[in-house]
């Protein structure tokens, strides 16, 4: 082999050698830092109201729609009376991708023709448009529900 290509190995190798030591310090940094929080739409706060018995139907959240990551977006879960999420495979919505979520991590159920949300002692929270959840949490549709890095959309 040449002198010349045999520089020219070098620097391709040394050029790999960078590339895999920036994806380590890539994948470090991400797992210090932690999920992002969804943001909330404007105009989409949580505010106070009574529900009307007519209006209740209307209310209650049927389905969870998966608006990131984007490469799960757009697929659909129907609600039954309780549907839990997590890492392991018993949950009825299995986020097994998802590094930030932990093996059973929320729980979605239904009480007195409402919708509820409840945080199951996960590492890094559960959020209902924006504020952690802390305790059982109505949910109404439109809102968002943000589980590790995943963002699911009521419907």
């Amino acid at each position: 082999m040449t002198d010349s290509l045999l520089g020219l190995l070098k620097l391709c190798l040394l050029a790999l050698l960078y590339l895999f030591f920036l994806r380590v310090l890539w994948a470090v940094w991400s797992e210090v830092r932690g999920p992002r929080v969804a943001t909330v739409p404007e105009g989409a706060t949580r505010r106070a109201v009574k529900v009307k018995p007519s209006r209740r139907r209307r209310e209650v959240v049927s389905r969870l729609t998966v608006a990131e990551p984007k490469s799960r977006r757009g697929a659909v879960y129907q609600l039954g009376p309780e549907l839990t999420m997590g890492r392991a495979g018993g949950c009825g919505l299995a986020l097994v991708d998802d590094t930030y979520v932990s093996n059973i991590h929320a729980r979605v159920f239904q009480r007195d023709g409402r919708t509820f949300v409840e945080d199951l002692g996960s590492t890094n929270g559960t959020y209902l448009n924006g504020e952690r959840v802390v305790s059982p949490v109505p949910m109404r549709r439109g809102d968002r529900l943000q589980v590790g890095a995943t963002v699911l959309e009521a419907g």
